[in-house]
């Protein structure tokens, strides 16, 4: 969605604007880029492979680095700080795992990058779904049941939560998820403990919740911008249609949720603000009609959400928000969007479903969809994609008829 036009000439007004540095090449990285170079912002984009979607949008400059080493998002910066000369550049990350790289090594980019993220401290205790059920409880709020596996002998810790349960590693783990989904479902107690004796072979970090009855379109979220005490953060509020996996998976589709933007802006700002939190931030909620709440899920500090986007398509440019903010610009107003838009990552919605066809709460008749990937004035990461799906296709036939 562009921008009025009074507004990206502001942004174009001399001295030129320094570009937005933006970490990750997926679909949210996509997201982010769309939203920045629409508004007239020069985006230089890190990632760690020419084929990512981002990479190939028209609205960046591709800086490709080799993304094996646990350092190595941090020595990219600095050698592109090194390369590149100029004013400190707004730094947007759209990857869990480059928020805790990027803050432990904070030291070596704060000269050159507006990092944007909470203290160190705020950034290690939050990401862990321990430290954020303290946090969440410490302020009376309402949040699932739950425990921390750290061995077997935690295991007789889950007959006290009742099941279904969900099972999901403590915090991000690379080991843990080259073997394992992020999240289970288990229907009953012995389930769940069989599923944590496997997963303890490849994480002595897990965390068992009560499962939140209700399907996807049960999942809200709030999306922010947060910004230094004093200023009112920027909110967007939406929710979900589909996930991929069902029940345990990412956003496949979304769309905007006004009528529930007055219940969720305001907790969800308050948390944030006595947790000391500042930059890209959300929180995901469930509704549970059994007492008529929202729940908090889990918390997202110092990067851009999956569906970052679709803030963005309705109105609300987060991303474009932070780069102000950063660079000492007046935030951009908000205004809805209508008709209201949907955002939607194609394969994952398809095999959602395909999964399960019904939908308890479809998207208004009237409301535009829009693919993640697809756009008519930004081709090139959709053709690369299907030209890449065509490719593979072709290799594996011809390798069925050698």
């Amino acid at each position: 969605m562009r921008l009025p036009g009074r507004l990206r000439a502001a942004l174009k007004q001399s001295p030129p604007l320094p570009p937005a540095v933006v970490v990750g090449g997926g679909l949210n990285a996509l997201g982010v880029v769309r939203s920045l170079g629409q508004a007239g912002v020069p985006v230089w984009l890190l990632a760690g492979a020419a084929n990512m979607p981002a990479a190939r949008s028209r609205y960046v400059e591709a800086i490709i680095y080799d993304d094996h080493e646990s350092s190595a998002v941090v020595d990219a910066l600095a050698e592109l700080a090194v390369r590149k000369p100029g004013p400190r550049r707004p730094l947007i990350l759209t990857e869990e795992e480059k928020v805790a790289e990027i803050s432990a090594q904070r030291a070596r980019l704060e000269s050159d990058y507006h990092l944007m993220l909470p203290s160190a401290d705020i950034v290690t205790r939050l990401l862990h779904k321990e430290g954020f059920r303290k946090a969440a409880e410490a302020g009376g709020l309402a949040i699932p049941r739950s425990c921390r596996i750290r061995s077997s002998t935690d295991l007789a810790k889950i007959r006290k939560l009742i099941a279904p349960l969900i099972i999901k590693p403590a915090a991000r783990q690379a080991a843990y998820l080259s073997t394992f989904k992020r999240a289970y479902r288990a229907e009953d107690h012995d389930q769940a403990e069989a599923l944590l004796v496997e997963m303890l072979t490849a994480s002595d970090d897990l965390i068992v919740q009560e499962w939140i009855d209700g399907d996807d379109s049960s999942i809200y979220f709030c999306l922010q911008f947060v910004p230094a005490q004093g200023q009112t953060p920027v909110s967007f509020v939406g929710r979900k249609l589909r996930s991929w996996p069902p029940e345990t998976g990412g956003t496949a589709c979304c769309i905007a949720a006004p009528e529930a933007a007055d219940d969720l802006t305001e907790p969800t700002t308050a948390f944030f603000r006595s947790q000391g939190v500042v930059g890209f931030a959300s929180m995901e909620y469930k509704w549970r009609s059994a007492t008529g709440e929202y729940v908090m899920i889990e918390p997202t500090i110092g990067r851009t959400d999956h569906q970052e986007e679709v803030a963005t398509l309705n109105g609300v440019n987060l991303p474009l928000a932070g780069y102000c903010w950063a660079i000492g610009r007046s935030l951009p107003k908000t205004e809805a969007a209508q008709p209201m838009c949907v955002w939607r990552d194609r394969d994952a919605e398809a095999n959602a479903t395909a999964s399960k066809p019904g939908m308890a709460h479809p998207a208004p008749a009237s409301a535009h969809v829009i693919d993640a990937l697809w756009r008519a004035d930004d081709p090139a990461p959709s053709l690369y994609d299907l030209g890449h799906r065509i490719v593979t296709k072709l290799g594996r036939l011809t390798g069925r008829t050698q």
